[in-house]
């Protein structure tokens, strides 16, 4: 939802972002890799047992997964480079849930619901976007949710930063993956025949 709704407020610094990464010479899929070294890092850095530190990796990592699509659509953009984006992306989510995982293993049923859910949820929305006609300012139909990736990101951001309610923040986050699957249910049977 914010990713659709918010993004007008924070694009201007990711073009200013784009364009100055694209003077250095760095390509989109050069940014989309550093953006997953980053992100994965972020779940191994919770495990070590530094949450701030992680989560600054995680929103870093998030910041420049913006950034990437918007040189692609400056300057060519590519099938396999969506591939690559959302590939990491999914990546990244695994690395935070195994980071929590094996600092907090008394939460592994909530944190197997969540992956779950995620699967649900993606499935829906890859799919929607891989049949549709309708075609987006990214190289597929973007569904919006409730859930998306910036929702995402404070849901990891407040497991990592607040261990005391991790159980319920993870069946928090678990819940509205879940409805977030189903709304693009729901949405794919209107539009699609």
């Amino acid at each position: 939802m914010l990713d659709t709704h918010a993004r007008k407020y924070v694009q201007p610094s990711i073009e200013h972002t784009s364009k100055w990464l694209t003077t250095l010479g760095l390509t989109a899929n050069q940014v989309t890799t550093i953006a997953f070294i980053i992100g994965i890092a972020s779940g191994g850095i919770y495990a070590l047992g530094f949450p701030i530190l992680a989560v600054v990796a995680l929103w870093l990592s998030g910041f420049l997964d913006a950034v990437d699509g918007t040189m692609a659509r400056m300057t060519k953009p590519s099938s396999f480079g969506t591939v690559m984006d959302i590939t990491f992306d999914r990546i990244v989510e695994i690395s935070i849930i195994l980071g929590i995982a094996y600092l907090h293993p008394e939460v592994m049923w909530p944190l197997l619901l969540l992956s779950v859910s995620i699967i649900f949820s993606m499935t829906i929305f890859l799919t929607v976007g891989a049949v549709s006609e309708k075609q987006g300012i990214k190289s597929f139909y973007y569904q919006a949710g409730v859930a998306e990736r910036t929702e995402g990101f404070i849901f990891f951001s407040i497991m990592m930063l607040f261990p005391s309610i991790l159980m319920w923040s993870t069946l928090a986050f678990f819940a509205v993956e879940v409805f977030t699957a189903l709304q693009r249910f729901i949405e794919a049977k209107r539009i699609l025949p």
